[in-house]
């Protein structure tokens, strides 16, 4: 789209007191916004992969199933949607959790609204503050579901980008 709104100007002004070196500048900078548009909104995507919450022995048959969710981050506004499948009993919650490093439990701090049974979504939009702003791009923001079965934990999974 740039590159052709470039050449309109071009092919318009060459000639009329613009040379070709200030259209080519005036491209440049037309590209070089346009990419540091698309890296920006990529870096504003994340997406966890929701698996079972580390097993023991007591806890082994009553933790299963899968799931997915995506998050987009627009300022500081986050938007969580997911879906998983196979609990053996209902899920009943589901929550934002702030990690102190990648890997380790960390407290609840947005819940979500979970619908569905034994399969089901989830989905928030949320306002995150700056430090968890940051934390979120650290990879330290994760999303759990509790269920009927496992209510200290069920699913869980990281935000990444």
């Amino acid at each position: 789209m740039a590159a052709l709104a470039i050449f309109v100007f071009a092919s318009k002004n060459i000639g009329r007191g613009c040379t070709l070196r200030r259209v080519m500048r005036i491209g440049f900078i037309g590209l070089a916004f346009s990419w540091l548009c698309l890296a920006s909104a990529q870096d504003d995507l994340f997406s966890a992969r929701l698996s079972t919450v580390p097993l023991d022995s007591r806890n082994r048959v009553q933790i299963t199933g899968h799931g997915s969710a995506s998050a987009t981050l627009d300022g500081r506004e986050l938007t969580v949607s997911g879906s998983f499948e196979g609990l053996q009993g209902a899920a009943n919650v589901a929550r934002l959790h702030l990690s102190p490093v990648i890997g380790v439990r960390g407290p609840a701090i947005f819940d979500l609204e979970v619908s569905g049974g034994i399969e089901g979504s989830i989905a928030a939009t949320l306002r995150l503050s700056r430090g968890q702003t940051a934390a979120l791009r650290e990879g330290r923001l994760y999303i759990q579901i509790h269920s009927e079965s496992a209510p200290e934990g069920n699913l869980w999974g990281w935000l990444f980008q």
